[in-house]
């Protein structure tokens, strides 16, 4: 995307620029190394699947797509195995046949993976005992022991970053051009413990229907539903540490255009969009789609700059506003946000991240969130669209395919005693694979599309 001339960018300008939530490098040599060897490697996407998801999300703005973007709070290099990633990508697409059923629209799968293993910190360091060390920021920066060795950022680890995110998405690819992905056979996606979820009988009544339905048109039509044969699959995770992001920035001559290729749809986190600083800079002189964190705090006049700064041509499908209020204080937050938006005669995509805003502290300690304010946040968001005249195009959501316990709620009734079963989280709670498919289920159920006559 060509800059004006009085705003000149490239992939190093956000050096120029205030910048917050990096790691402090003892080693510059070693960090420009590192830098170097990461520039030179293969992209890991490339332009064209982000071009293609950025018409999606174009579509999804009009009305006629979901965006379901979901993954893990922070992935961690151990989490670089088959079985790991296997369950997350089943989960989502549980998730996106159940919400394409009762939508009666395309859902837009995007992963938080293959890249988010950086995490924003309160702090910049960590006092236990009364010593005090650098605050672990995830895989990619440091290590989580609490030792000086293990808390110092080593730059090697962005190489050990990029190679566990295209190892990734690489076996994503993998699965789903080996036919995973198809809707003609979502039986492919048990997760097994499934089987003992009070979901169990209505999941398998829609993936049922859409068999049946499949099998009907096919049936009179004489060819398959090539359409429907894959479920397209896209990577993003919050562009947090910039000096990852600029070594897998590209010049593509042939659409004339700089693009981060080692994501489709990287996101800026609440803690880094400030309008003068780094983050924003970097990410107004890409191509990609790129989601905004907005919340409470953020006023109309930072929000519109938000939205010109970044998406200046006012593109379709380029900019994906991500609100996370909070169940208590969407009502008064949202509307202003929508409504300063529109004021610049601009537009995004909408999508609620339910989760972010509603974390709470259990009476031992844990991180938690309730379901059921998880799923307020959500029906308020939509309830506030519609009346505003505006379209909630998506949902954000930190889940696993894991059986663990981490948010309370649910149809099975979790409560704080039972966060200590299996919380196994070392950052934010997630939903579990029960708890995200009983949120895809609600909010299908509510939002169903009628049918004819009614």
């Amino acid at each position: 995307m060509k800059m004006p001339d009085h705003q000149p960018w490239n992939p190093t300008s956000w050096q120029t620029r205030p910048v917050r939530q990096q790691p402090v490098y003892r080693d510059p040599v070693a960090l420009a190394d590192a830098v170097a060897k990461l520039s030179s490697l293969p992209p890991i996407v490339v332009s064209w699947e982000i071009e293609r998801l950025r018409g999606e999300l174009a579509a999804a703005q009009r009305g006629e797509r979901f965006l379901l973007q979901g993954g893990d709070c922070a992935e961690s290099f151990d989490d670089c195995e088959s079985s790991t990633i296997t369950k997350r990508l089943k989960i989502l697409l549980q998730m996106s046949l159940v919400l394409t059923h009762g939508l009666k629209k395309p859902v837009i799968r995007v992963g938080r993976m293959g890249g988010q293993y950086a995490k924003p910190r309160s702090t910049d360091t960590e006092t236990r005992d009364g010593v005090t060390l650098p605050s672990y920021r995830g895989d990619i920066v440091n290590h989580a022991e609490f030792t000086p060795e293990a808390r110092e950022p080593d730059p090697q680890l962005l190489l050990r970053g990029y190679e566990r995110a295209a190892l990734t998405i690489n076996f994503v690819r993998a699965l789903i051009d080996g036919g995973f992905a198809d809707l003609h056979h979502p039986e492919y996606w048990d997760l097994g413990f499934v089987g003992c979820s009070p979901f169990k009988a209505q999941y398998a009544r829609i993936v049922a229907s859409v068999a049946d339905g499949l099998e009907f048109f096919e049936s009179i039509s004489a060819k398959e539903v090539h359409q429907a044969l894959r479920a397209e699959f896209y990577a993003s995770h919050e562009a947090l540490i910039l000096h990852y992001e600029q070594a897998q920035t590209r010049f593509i001559p042939r659409q004339s255009r700089w693009y981060n290729l080692s994501t489709h749809m990287p996101w800026i986190g609440m803690r880094t969009t400030q309008i003068d600083g780094a983050h924003v800079e970097y990410c107004r002189g890409i191509s990609n789609p790129v989601g905004v964190k907005i919340g409470s705090g953020m006023d109309a006049s930072w929000l519109q700059r938000l939205v010109t700064t970044l998406n200046p041509q006012n593109i379709p499908g380029k900019l994906v506003f991500i609100h996370r209020y909070g169940a208590d204080d969407i009502e008064s937050g949202l509307p202003k946000a929508i409504q300063a938006v529109k004021a610049t005669g601009h537009s995004v995509l909408w999508i609620c991240d339910p989760m972010h805003g509603n974390t709470e502290t259990s009476q031992s300690g844990l991180k938690t969130r309730r379901f059921d304010n998880i799923l307020r946040e959500l029906e308020l968001a939509g309830l506030i669209h519609q009346s505003l005249g505006s379209n909630l195009g998506g949902v954000h959501v930190e889940l696993t395919g894991e059986d663990v316990t981490e948010c309370t709620g649910g149809a099975r009734g979790l409560t704080d005693v039972d966060l200590q079963r299996a919380y196994k989280s070392t950052v934010d709670p997630r939903l579990n694979y029960e708890q995200a498919l009983e949120l895809s289920l609600m909010i299908a159920e509510r939002n169903r599309a009628p049918r004819r006559g009614e």
